[in-house]
């Protein structure tokens, strides 16, 4: 269902928070924003709904999309002026894989925040390879543990079907990764044959978010890797056991961001500005006091306009702990992070991520140089309009200037082996080293011709 609301202000409203937003001279203050129904849209209902749009002078309407490829048509087509984005699709857009046209952002939206849930049937098979302490399973858990399982299911003539929520989506290239780090091929892509299934052990399709508990239900697939609160939405419907969180899988790794057209950010840079810095605001205010505001932000998400899952479904992960099997709940402060780590900042380097694994698995396919994914990179994520936001926040008495990276090349320090499942480092300066080392996948001048990898 489709919902629109907020564009009704008064002046009281445009007074909240302790200090008062210098509004730009902005190009256009009517704005309509597009979401998915998941928890890490959390920015753009918190800026809505604390008056943070408001405050810089923009009346904005927020509309939940069918899917991510209606949103990222619908800021293509201009019927929406920004959304919450697969970070992975501005970067493909840009490049031309799928639909072509110049996406950039501004505004990382968060870390961490996904996970791959199995099916009951799946799990108990998989329950006897994974060792266990204190009665519990120990974690993270590997993708090897369910190998033999995918073996038993060909066996009796079952592919072993998993959903993802997009080709160029994190979910697609966290679960690809966990299952090449235990040793079961994902699959590739090739320009004439985009299924991404040619030489896999496991199938992967694309289901919506909202529909993944539904599918797993029916037997269509046997799991999937989604965003919150659809891993435990699952517990809670008692279908099936989320396995590992992508804070194991790669600790702090990169998820959604804000995407509009290169088109908007020309022609409207004040207004986007003002729209970075709302978003800055809602981040800050959602992990601002050790999360102190997390449960706000649940009552918020859990509004049927918003993501419109039950409360206590979203407060599972927004608060600081995820549940596993049913009753295995632990702690995962980090499971999702808005603000912290940088978060917001639009790093070049994880982009350059996004990148590499399109290359790894076909998705782009022929090599390119380290230089074509740092200049691809850099055409796409926007630090320099993400500090002009900061810098004005700081100066408002908004923000506090030590939580910016004020001197950043647009490179994280490289991300160590200690936090990647399968103990291999990456470093964004260094793509195709980095392609080189991963043992399953595309790396040099290889391509893949029919069902062959070649070169």
């Amino acid at each position: 269902m489709k919902t629109l609301f907020g564009i009704v202000a008064t002046t009281a409203t445009l007074l909240t928070g302790t200090a008062m937003a210098q509004s730009l001279d902005l190009e256009k203050d009517e704005l309509k924003f597009g979401f998915i129904k998941l928890t890490d849209m959390a920015p753009l209902a918190v800026a809505y709904e604390q008056g943070y749009f408001l405050d810089e002078g923009l009346f904005v309407t927020l509309e939940a999309q069918a899917n991510w490829k209606v949103l990222l048509d619908g800021v293509i087509d201009g019927t929406l002026d920004g959304a919450h984005m697969l970070a992975g699709q501005p970067l493909a857009a840009t490049i031309g894989f799928g639909t072509e046209a110049h996406i950039v952002t501004p505004f990382s939206m968060d870390l961490n925040g996904n996970g791959i849930t199995v099916s009951n049937e799946v799990w108990e098979l998989m329950k006897p390879n994974i060792p266990q302490e204190d009665g519990k399973p120990v974690h993270p858990i590997s993708a090897s543990a369910m190998a033999p399982v995918v073996e038993q299911y060909k066996s009796e003539g079952k592919p072993f079907n998993m959903g993802m929520v997009f080709p160029v989506s994190t979910h697609n290239y966290e679960l690809r990764y966990w299952l090449a780090a235990g040793g079961l091929h994902p699959g590739f892509y090739s320009p004439e044959n985009i299924s991404g299934q040619i030489g896999a052990d496991v199938l992967l399709s694309v289901t919506p978010p909202p529909q993944m508990p539904a599918t797993l239900e029916a037997g269509t697939i046997y799991g999937y890797c989604v965003g919150e609160p659809w891993n435990q939405q699952a517990v809670f419907k008692g279908i099936g056991v989320p396995v590992i969180t992508d804070y194991e899988l790669w600790k702090n790794n990169p998820e959604k961001v804000f995407g509009i057209t290169a088109d908007f950010a020309e022609q409207y840079p004040n207004t986007t500005k003002a729209v970075v810095k709302a978003l800055i605001r809602a981040a800050i205010w959602l992990d601002e006091n050790d999360n102190a505001n997390r449960m706000e932000a649940v009552e918020i998400l859990s509004k049927p306009e918003y993501v419109g899952a039950d409360a206590e479904v979203i407060a599972n992960s927004m608060t600081g702990t995820f549940e596993y099997e049913k009753g295995d709940k632990r702690e995962v402060p980090d499971f999702n992070v808005f603000f912290r780590y940088n978060a917001t900042y639009p790093f070049y380097s994880d982009a350059i991520w996004y990148l590499t694994q399109m290359r790894r698995w076909g998705q782009i396919a022929e090599p390119k140089s380290d230089d074509w994914y740092a200049e691809t990179a850099k055409s796409v994520y926007r630090p320099d309009i993400y500090l002009e936001a900061a810098r004005l926040l700081v100066d408002e008495g908004l923000a506090n200037e030590a939580d910016f990276p004020w001197d950043s090349d647009g490179y994280k320090a490289p991300t160590p082996a200690a936090d990647i499942i399968d103990g291999i480092p990456y470093d964004g300066k260094a793509p195709n080293a980095y392609l080189d080392s991963l043992p399953i996948g595309l790396k040099g001048a290889q391509v893949v011709v029919g069902n062959e990898v070649q070169g």
